[in-house]
């Protein structure tokens, strides 16, 4: 139990240093604004109780927005991410996965799974972010097209990353 808890803190305080000491500072485009710090709420486990995510969604948004500058923008969007995510889960996995140790990643459900399971929470994130950043429907298409894009590129970072640095399943 100690040992997960100290994985989860280490896991979340790399994924923040990532996303604000390198991903903040890299200019793809006015359009892209690729958020890869949603993935540790991504990458919770299936049998976590949701207002323990919904309290590290809060806690995540805080963070963000504290070395942002946007006050509330990260902690309503990472909430309501990590809340519709319980709901997400209960439709989308087995029973066995809900009770058991599973963790919702490319290495035990499997890519085409994660990218849909990704693409739904991360389109919900940016949605709210970017509709919140502008306050009001003003520039509807450009900021639907910016949160298309944007969600894109934090699933192929968040893919990538998983490719990278977990270990994948091998069948047979």
């Amino acid at each position: 139990m100690i040992l997960e808890v100290f994985s989860y803190l280490l896991r979340f305080i790399i994924i923040l240093l990532i996303q604000l000491l390198v991903v903040n500072n890299i200019e793809l485009s006015s359009s892209v604004n690729p958020y890869i710090y949603t993935a540790f709420i991504l990458l919770l486990p299936i049998r976590m109780k949701a207002w323990q995510v919904v309290i590290l969604s809060f806690l995540t948004g805080m963070v963000m927005d504290a070395f942002s500058s946007t006050p509330g923008l990260h902690i309503a969007a990472t909430n309501l991410m990590g809340f519709l995510r319980y709901y997400y889960l209960r439709a989308a996995t087995t029973k066995e996965d809900q009770e058991g140790r599973v963790i919702p990643s490319i290495s035990q459900k499997g890519i085409v799974w994660f990218c849909f399971y990704g693409f739904v929470l991360l389109f919900i994130h940016h949605l709210v972010l970017f509709f919140l950043e502008i306050y009001g429907f003003g520039e509807f298409i450009s900021t639907l097209w910016r949160v298309v894009l944007s969600t894109l590129v934090s699933l192929l970072l968040i893919v990538t990353g998983q490719l990278l640095f977990y270990n994948v399943r091998k069948n047979g």
